[in-house]
């Protein structure tokens, strides 16, 4: 059960969004001290929708039937995986579909799966797949999605994958999440507990915790509650200081190294 408290709610998702932003910040302004790429600023002219989206704050559940196409995919250590493998084993699978040079949509998707994963006890976290997938595969290697995921701090389970253009553009049909250009994509997140369930699609921005709360209600009938809970403030926000950037001590959520 999730401890209720005053973090949550509005707030929360204040929290994600500004680490989230944080985490993009970063990556274009101190790339060097983390020995990463800086990333171009110059593809985002089409974001103000993004931007407008973000302000809402709001989101739609409904259940879909995916029929998860049979690709091969790489992941961010150059392995080849069939999708079929990763979506439709045993365990319960959370999906989101991302690109490492965005800078609206996708940190805040990936700060909402990091702090999932990290507000998870442990025997949900080795229980369960988190996926993310590029949409930008031409520019995306396994080597920027491993950057991309020590930014995000995803930890084990979480897995990232590229390809393919063409394999790319099926995975993205099949989801109904093909928008034709990567700067028409809209914030979309899978899940499902069970091969045999229907998809879970949300689509916008949900906080954290009500994903957590969704994984929770989903994979309650085959998985047992969980024997750690945490308070928020415990997991998800820490006093940062990075000289690089500021001298003052700045409250984020701990989401990029």
């Amino acid at each position: 059960m999730i401890n209720e408290n005053p973090m949550v709610g509005g707030r929360w998702f204040a929290q994600t969004l500004l680490g989230a932003l944080f985490c993009s910040w970063a990556a274009v302004s101190i790339p060097v001290a983390h020995g990463l790429e800086p990333i171009s600023q110059a593809d985002h002219s089409g974001h103000a929708r993004h931007q407008q989206m973000l302000e809402k704050k709001e989101f739609t559940r409904i259940l879909q039937d995916y029929q998860v196409p049979d690709v091969t995919l790489t992941d961010q250590d150059g392995q080849k995986v069939s999708l079929r493998a990763v979506l439709e084993g045993e365990q319960p699978v959370m999906l989101n579909f991302i690109y490492t040079t965005c800078t609206t949509i996708c940190p805040v998707l990936s700060a909402s799966f990091a702090q999932v994963q990290k507000y998870m006890a442990p025997e949900e976290v080795e229980s369960t797949r988190m996926v993310s997938i590029s949409i930008d595969p031409e520019h995306d290697t396994p080597l920027k999605l491993k950057e991309y995921a020590r930014r995000f701090r995803a930890g084990p389970g979480w897995e990232f994958f590229t390809g393919d253009l063409d394999d790319i553009v099926v995975v993205l049909t099949a989801f109904d999440a093909y928008r034709g250009d990567k700067m028409n994509h809209i914030p979309l997140t899978f899940l499902r507990a069970t091969p045999n369930d229907s998809w879970v699609r949300i689509e916008g921005f949900a906080s954290s915790r009500e994903l957590l709360q969704e994984y929770r209600t989903l994979t309650k009938s085959i998985l047992p509650a969980p024997a750690i809970s945490y308070t928020d403030g415990d997991r998800f926000t820490r006093f940062m200081v990075d000289s690089s950037v500021s001298s003052k001590r700045v409250m984020f959520p701990t989401l990029c190294r």
